[in-house]
């Protein structure tokens, strides 16, 4: 199978790397992260002058028309410089959804806006009870005349500090936790009525917890009770996208630690001369090699819209978490003491990979639907 990307493909890889090396070294990037809400309002409108906003959306809204692995290509490069900047939530969740389900006059409005940079979004569908289910969701919206009200709170919702409308999910009929009767709203984050408190992940990237109390919704996203069907396909784009993150930064963590083993000197030689640690760099150059391999299968799958897609997802996450875990716990001990410190940017990919594991479900909840789908009776051969 030819993994080599196309032209535009490389085109955009070069692009972003670019943007990476000039305006996110280490000090840069902390000072980036700093600011309100996380990220350069500045970077992103430069995100919108390259055209990266515009990749995941038709021609027909003024997009480039990209699929996965465009995507997988931005992702990787922005792991390897951990940006910040709020593609993800943004981009590919709120725009996939909008494009995934709005009416044609609400696309026409909004994805162009998207790719101006002039429009923030957030997705809201985690809350607390909710763990990794989904559909677990007590928010209720209710019908007062043509409107919908909502009601419930919704948690680390990841750009809320800073999303100018949001797509919420809520139950608009049926049963906790079942998937039947989720629809998806979308609301201005300015509306009377919605509450939002945000704080930094570990990474230091910004989410928010979300009240929404008597909040009246813009539009329905799609019809009512396709909520479920509607965001399962964004998501699994969303969780491509944070395992070719989670890829650029084992690559530049690999990388990091390879190149401390051939400059730090202990006992008169360089410590990269010692077979125990050239053996724990080869497990972690394997880890990764797994993970990229995972990543690749699972993107082709998605992108021909393979029946084995489910499956090669559920392994992609749950490797993306115990690789992590690899790279990261053996890039600090190799660097000793200096990993630990805030001075180094060991410990800023470890946190990113930490937080990589997390989003949309660890690795130990992945395993689980994993060995639940192929020992399922019903499963096709």
């Amino acid at each position: 199978m030819n993994f080599n990307l196309s032209e535009e493909q490389t085109m955009i890889q070069n692009s972003v790397a670019r943007f990476v090396q000039d305006y996110y070294a280490f000090e840069q990037r902390n000072a980036t992260v700093a600011l309100e809400h996380g990220f350069s309002a500045d970077h992103w409108q430069q995100f919108a002058e390259l055209g990266w906003l515009s990749i995941p959306f038709a021609e027909e809204y003024g997009g480039f028309g990209g699929g996965p692995v465009d995507t997988m290509v931005i992702m990787q490069e922005f792991g390897r410089g951990l940006v910040s900047e709020p593609f993800l939530p943004t981009v590919l969740l709120f725009g996939g959804l909008l494009q995934a389900g709005a009416s044609h006059e609400v696309k026409n409005e909004l994805i162009p806006q998207i790719i101006a940079g002039e429009l923030q979004g957030a997705f809201a569908f985690v809350e607390r009870q909710s763990r990794y289910s989904m559909s677990d969701v007590k928010t209720r919206a209710r019908q007062d005349g043509v409107n919908w009200v909502l009601n419930g709170e919704k948690t680390v919702v990841l750009n809320g500090g800073a999303a100018q409308k949001l797509v919420v999910l809520a139950r608009t009929s049926g049963e906790q936790p079942g998937e039947n009767g989720l629809s998806l709203f979308l609301i201005d984050a300015a509306t009377e009525g919605v509450t939002t408190t945000a704080y930094r992940m570990t990474d230091g990237r910004e989410v928010a917890n979300i009240a929404l109390e008597n909040v009246t919704a813009e539009v329905v996203i799609g019809g009512l009770g396709e909520g479920y069907g509607l965001m399962s396909p964004v998501v699994d784009q969303a969780i491509l996208a944070v395992a070719a993150d989670a890829l650029g930064a084992m690559e530049s963590l690999n990388a990091q630690t390879l190149e401390y083993l051939k400059t730090r000197k202990q006992f008169g030689t360089h410590i990269g001369s010692f077979q125990a640690l050239q053996h724990r760099m080869v497990d972690m150059f394997a880890a990764c090699e797994n993970t990229k391999s995972l990543l690749y299968r699972a993107v082709c799958a998605l992108d021909a819209g393979d029946q084995d897609v489910r499956r090669s997802l559920l392994a992609l996450k749950c490797m993306v978490g115990k690789a992590g875990r690899k790279i990261g716990g053996e890039g600090i001990q190799m660097h000793g003491g200096m990993g630990m410190t805030e001075e180094l940017s060991v410990g800023s990919y470890v946190k990113r990979l930490m937080i990589a594991n997390i989003l949309f479900g660890d690795a130990d909840h992945h395993q689980q639907r994993f060995s639940a789908l192929v020992n399922s009776p019903f499963k096709k051969d």
